[in-house]
């Protein structure tokens, strides 16, 4: 690990397995690069490498549902009844793509965050290789009844990004993967970007790791995750590539700018001290915004892509380790802090 420049105060352990790139406009500020992409043959990690997102690419959705609002398709009051089939489901239907974006719908969550912790256990019952289209999650939610009414209040929800997939379909008539690789990855030059089979992976790309608590044992995550990325996460992609899509998406490339600000303004409290715009986190300190970020989590990866307001300064944090990239991310927004604001 060798950073660059080194403005920032920054120390990073071999707990950590992925890469880190931080940048302003100008220049790179910091890179690092450590841990195996693949262990069994001793592949190191490095810049280049794809990593998994996990529900770091809701983003991607959310631009793709605000891409085909301004297109006039859509609008943020459309509700479900309006573009989806809802015979098959139980919950109301009365849901609006606001409140989908927003984490606000209510809807029944296959994995409900509130109340379940381990995704890994989704997969003893149902195959995981045959999750491989946004309507085979349906029968995990659609006779489930709402957890509270339309826009009462937020609750993280995987099912609500389900759905909005399924409305890019349906409005679109193409998979929600070829629209995102079309109109967001091959429109910002990410060309190491995709929705990648975990059984055909391309190569330099990390496989996630999942550690034992004793002996040194692990596995890799190809039976704890969807065989393929869907709406509500599972993208790969490298530090280089999440940089081109926040330059894209900021300096108006993907969407308006009117929407680019819709999109980074709060729509929602969440809690500590956080609210939430479309597919975006938002971190508020003494009032004022610290940074905009997407985060994932999945059994074999963790990342955080970072805007600073105030700087415009760039941070990404990918890891295929389940655990060690958290305390990364911690020392990256108090060294950022601490010089910057």
């Amino acid at each position: 690990m060798n950073p660059i420049e080194m403005e920032l105060d920054i120390e990073i352990t071999d707990a950590f397995s992925g890469a880190v790139l931080i940048k302003d406009d100008e220049r790179i500020l910091y890179k690092a690069e450590h841990g195996y992409a693949n262990r069994s043959d001793r592949l190191a990690n490095q810049l280049t490498t794809k990593f998994a997102m996990a529900s770091g690419s809701k983003l991607f959705t959310a631009v793709a549902v605000c891409q085909l609002i301004e297109r006039g398709l859509l609008s943020y009051e459309t509700t479900l009844k309006e573009c989806l089939d809802v015979s098959q489901i139980t919950f109301s239907h009365d849901v609006n793509i606001h409140q989908l974006l927003s984490h606000s719908s209510g809807i029944p969550d296959y994995f409900d965050e509130e109340v379940m912790t381990d995704y890994e256990h989704l997969w003893l019952k149902t195959p995981m290789y045959r999750m491989q289209h946004p309507k085979d999650f349906l029968p995990l939610f659609q006779n489930q009844s709402m957890k509270f009414s339309p826009g009462e209040r937020f609750s993280y929800s995987n099912s609500g990004y389900i759905l909005l997939g399924q409305i890019i379909e349906n409005v679109t008539g193409e998979s929600f993967r070829k629209y995102i690789e079309h109109n967001i990855f091959e429109a910002c030059g990410m060309s190491n970007t995709g929705y990648f089979r975990m059984d055909q992976l391309p190569a330099q790309t990390a496989l996630g790791y999942i550690d034992g608590e004793e002996n040194g044992q692990w596995r890799t995550n190809i039976y704890s995750i969807p065989v393929i990325g869907q709406p509500d996460g599972g993208a790969y992609t490298t530090v280089f590539d999440m940089d081109r899509f926040w330059d894209h998406f900021l300096n108006g490339a993907l969407l308006t700018k009117e929407t680019v600000n819709q999109m980074l303004a709060p729509q929602i409290k969440t809690e500590n001290h956080t609210s939430y715009g479309y597919g975006i986190w938002i971190s508020i300190i003494n009032d004022e915004v610290f940074k905009h970020f997407v985060m994932g989590f999945d059994p074999g990866v963790r990342m955080e892509s970072s805007v600073y307001s105030k700087k415009g300064i760039r941070s990404h944090v990918i890891s295929n380790k389940t655990n060690g990239a958290g305390s990364v991310i911690r020392e990256i927004d108090k060294s950022i802090y601490r010089q910057y604001f």
